[in-house]
Parts: structure tokens; C-alpha cells; sequence
């Protein structure tokens, strides 16, 4: 009876020059594509939703205020108290710098039919040119976010926003949107920053097992007293998104503290751990067991 083969160990494949070169490649191309791509669908996003909108609306009011639309007129070209009018193919009629600028600016295309949108044509190239529009809605949000901020610092503004969001997180569905929107802005905007005291290790959520956090406080008054020794809270972000976690008070004597800046834990939290501070990584796994081995030869 044939003896039966011994299993063979399958240890990891090494990835082949070709696609090592090629990863190394995406590497370098992907972080800068993906911000410009980000950016373009941040920009295309408010665009759709917030210039369009706007432009529109100011557009149909001026088109409202400059209108001079006749319907009691007859003929190609009428002249009435000396302004020539043009008429269209509806049979209403539109003083004629107005349909010879809108013509000239259509190209091959036919002139509208309506007075209405030969007016709209004739405002959005006349007033509504997109490099005036872009910095004058700028400004525009500015002075009303500013008088939006003093009417909430007021006292009746802030009674009336209460008001406001207590019946937004009365609706089923709606408040647990908001909640959520209102803690990631109200981090991101608020004056009162996250005041960090230092980035520390800490054994969680169970012993043997390590998370990297940052120390917001020395902790309440009572768990100190009950622990009967130095104890800090931290707060261990999730990855990859920083701004939600969980807040633990650990024993200062069982937490290490790290030799890293804010920023460095930040992108080691947003990573999931891949990018690590060079004097990190020069301590730590197969360098320093290389190191331990190349001294013990020695």
C-alpha cells in the first residue's frame, strides 16, 4: 500500500515584481485623484442643490421686475413710443436689443417662443454670468450666516430655534437624522474644540487587548475616590471615522502614553491602523525583532 503523501505548508504568495510596481503606483495616483473627485461631487452636489436653486429663483424675480412684454402689438417690428419690438412665434412681442441679444448668444439653436423665456435667456447672459453669480451668493451666505448667528445669540432667536428643534426631534424618523447631523456639525464648528491632553494605550475593551485613545480629563471625582488612585477618561474613536467612539475611565498607573501627536493618532485611527509614525514603526515588529536578532549575533 502506497505511502500517503506528507501535506505540504502553504505559506503566502509573494506578489510578482510586475504587481508590486503596479500597486505601488496606485499608491501614489489614488490619493490625489480621490480628493479631486471628492471635491467634484462636493462642488457638482451644491450646484445642484443649492446654486441652481437660488439662480432660478433670483433669475424668475428680475425676470419679473424687467419684463416688457407686449401681447397688443402686431407686425415683425413695431416701434411704439420710440422702443422697437420683435415679435416671436407666439404673437407676443419683446423689445428687440432684448431678442438680439438673446439670438446672437443662442448660436444655431431657435430664439425661444414665449416672452417669458426669451427674458430668462436675456437676464441669465446679461446679469447671471456664472463667474459674478459664484462670489456674490458667496458673500450673500456670509452675511446671512452672520445674521443668522446674531439672531441665535439673541434671546428671543434662541427661543425660537428651541422651538424649532423640539418639534424636529418630535417626528419619528426625522430626529434620529438630525441627532446625528447636529453632533457631527455642532464638533466640527463649535468653538469649544476637544481639548486633548495626550494620546495613551489602554487595555480595551479587554485586558490583552490594546486601543490607542486620546485623554480628554482626569476623571469624575467619585470613580476617583472608588478607584483611591490617579484616573484619566479616554476617548477611543471607532476607525474610520474619529468623531463617534466610546468614553472610558481607566487607571492612569494601566494606560501607556504614546509618543504621538493628535494628528498622527488621527490618521492611525482613519487608517484602521496602516499608517504609523516612522519612529513607531522603526520600534516595533519585524524591525526590532530583526534588530534584537543582529545584536545577539553580535
Amino acid at each position: 500500500m502506497p505511502a500517503e503523501p506528507l501535506p505540504t505548508t502553504i505559506g503566502p504568495r509573494r506578489a510578482s515584481p510586475f504587481r508590486r510596481t503596479v500597486l505601488r503606483g496606485l499608491g501614489v495616483l489614488l490619493p490625489p485623484v480621490l480628493t479631486v473627485v471628492i471635491l467634484i461631487w462636493a462642488w457638482n452636489t451644491i450646484h445642484l442643490y443649492v446654486l441652481d436653486p437660488l439662480t432660478a429663483l433670483s433669475r424668475d424675480a428680475v425676470v419679473w421686475y424687467v419684463a416688457d412684454i407686449r401681447e397688443d402689438l402686431e407686425g415683425r417690428r413695431v416701434t411704439v413710443d420710440g422702443r422697437e419690438y420683435a415679435e416671436l412665434n407666439n404673437g407676443t412681442h419683446v423689445p428687440v436689443e432684448v431678442y438680439d441679444l438673446v439670438r446672437k448668444n443662442t448660436g444655431r439653436g431657435p430664439v425661444p417662443s414665449s416672452g417669458q423665456e426669451v427674458y430668462r435667456r436675456y437676464v441669465e447672459i446679461k446679469y447671471f454670468k456664472p463667474h459674478l453669480v459664484v462670489p456674490v451668493y458667496f458673500l450673500l451666505f456670509i452675511v446671512v450666516m452672520y445674521l443668522l448667528g446674531r439672531f441665535i445669540a439673541a434671546g428671543v432667536g434662541r427661543f425660537f430655534w428651541g422651538l424649532f428643534e423640539g418639534a424636529i426631534l418630535h417626528l419619528p424618523l426625522v430626529r434620529k437624522v438630525y441627532a446625528a447631523v447636529k453632533q457631527v456639525t455642532d464638533f466640527m464648528v463649535s468653538e469649544k474644540q476637544l481639548q486633548v491632553r495626550r494620546i495613551v494605550a489602554v487595555e480595551y475593551p479587554r485586558k490583552g487587548m490594546w486601543a490607542v485613545g486620546f485623554v480628554t480629563s482626569e476623571g469624575l471625582n467619585d470613580i476617583r475616590e472608588a478607584a483611591g488612585e490617579p484616573i484619566v477618561t479616554v476617548m477611543i474613536s471607532s476607525s474610520p471615522w474619529t468623531v463617534s467612539g466610546w468614553i472610558v475611565t481607566a487607571l492612569k498607573s494601566e494606560t501607556i502614553d504614546l509618543d504621538m501627536t493628535v494628528d498622527e493618532a488621527v490618521q492611525f485611527i482613519v487608517s484602521c491602523g496602516v499608517v504609523i509614525p516612522p519612529r513607531q514603526l522603526a520600534e516595533s515588529g519585524d524591525s526590532a525583532d530583526l534588530a534584537r536578532l543582529g545584536s545577539g549575533r553580535k
